[in-house]
């Protein structure tokens, strides 16, 4: 039996720790944050029912760090470390071999590395997984709604990290044109020129409403707090698959504009009989892209630290479609803000946008 464990934290202070203690909801949000920063991480929830497609078994476990994005962003980095270690330790305790680092906790500081360098088990930011399901998502629904993506105009919100990287390359050889958008100007202009031959047309801007304004896909995956992705922002018919976690797109988005399609990056179907014990907003036996990579990685026996830091290879987003592949895991349709989204209701939005 392969053993694995995988990092989640609180979103939102008052509203995830209401779940558990309704009565919190009486306390300023401060006071919650407060209760966190000085609670140790704790076990919530064991996993079983994983099997692979080639008879491999892995159970697991949900390993709780208690601190919000907001602090995981604002507290002290060494206070962050401590933390998440004291989180991988727990995870080492109950007997994982490798761990996947969740939400915030994969993109605080260097991506993992620190925490990696001072963990004696494996370390995953799930991030090569969470590229190649959002790509194939993207892509997919594209063209459940009459778009063609050779011919497509496509933009990466968020594109000079490590996930905005790859997916930018992976769509300049698939797109007619790609806008690149990303506050940190020079590291933008920097990854933009390694696009120079590209089948795509590249541009890059710092401006989001400028940046999406004409794109037919927009894949957004930056590392803000709140959300950065308007109604009035997008083009009619578009395309948006959300892989940031906090939401990138607001949920006005889909309560003013019935005319786009916006889609969860990296929601997949795990093989087996997988029994979660946890609600996080998804159908029984699917998870977080991110997750299914620490999953696959325990099915595989390849207890190594395989994704971290700022960069994720296209090889290595190949490589992990592979083994998905091998042992049965598998897009499992979309969703949008915790709902799915059926077949209907794309054809409706798509009929809305003019593409009949």
């Amino acid at each position: 039996m392969e053993k694995f464990a995988f990092v989640i934290h609180p979103l939102s202070a008052k509203r995830d720790v209401a779940r558990k203690y309704p009565f919190v909801k009486l306390f300023p949000e401060s006071w919650i944050e407060w209760a966190l920063r000085h609670k140790s991480p704790m076990v919530v929830s064991h996993i079983t029912g994983v099997k692979s497609l080639t008879g491999a078994e892995a159970e697991g476990w949900f390993v709780g760090c208690p601190l919000t994005p907001k602090q995981l962003s604002q507290l002290p980095l060494d206070e962050v470390y401590r933390k998440i270690i004291d989180t991988v330790k727990l995870a080492e305790e109950v007997g994982a071999k490798i761990v996947g680092l969740g939400a915030h906790t994969s993109v605080v500081g260097d991506g993992g590395i620190t925490i990696a360098k001072n963990s004696n088990i494996a370390v995953t930011t799930g991030n090569s997984f969470t590229v190649a399901t959002g790509i194939e998502g993207s892509l997919k629904a594209a063209e459940m709604m009459g778009i063609d993506p050779t011919e497509a105009h496509a933009a990466v919100v968020g594109a000079a990290g490590s996930i905005g990287w790859t997916c930018s390359q992976v769509l300049a050889r698939t797109c007619s044109a790609l806008t690149m958008v990303d506050l940190a100007e020079d590291r933008l202009k920097e990854l933009s020129a390694k696009l120079v031959n590209a089948r795509a047309t590249v541009d890059t801007t710092t401006d989001i409403a400028k940046g999406i304004q004409d794109a037919d896909i927009v894949i957004t995956v930056s590392s803000a707090i709140d959300a950065i992705i308007e109604p009035h922002y997008l083009k009619r018919g578009a395309v948006i698959c959300d892989i940031a976690r906090p939401r990138d797109v607001s949920v006005r988005v889909v309560e003013e504009r019935n005319d786009v399609l916006v889609i969860e990056g990296g929601v997949v179907e795990v093989p087996g009989d997988v029994n979660f014990n946890f609600d996080f907003g998804f159908p029984p036996k699917t998870a977080y892209a991110c997750m299914s990579e620490t999953m696959i990685l325990a099915l595989e026996g390849r207890y190594e630290c395989y994704t971290l830091g700022k960069n994720v290879t296209i090889e290595q987003v190949e490589e992990i479609s592979r083994l998905a592949a091998k042992h049965g895991f598998k897009l499992a349709g979309f969703r949008s803000f915790e709902k799915p989204v059926t077949e209907e209701q794309i054809a409706y939005i798509r009929k809305n946008a003019g593409r009949v």
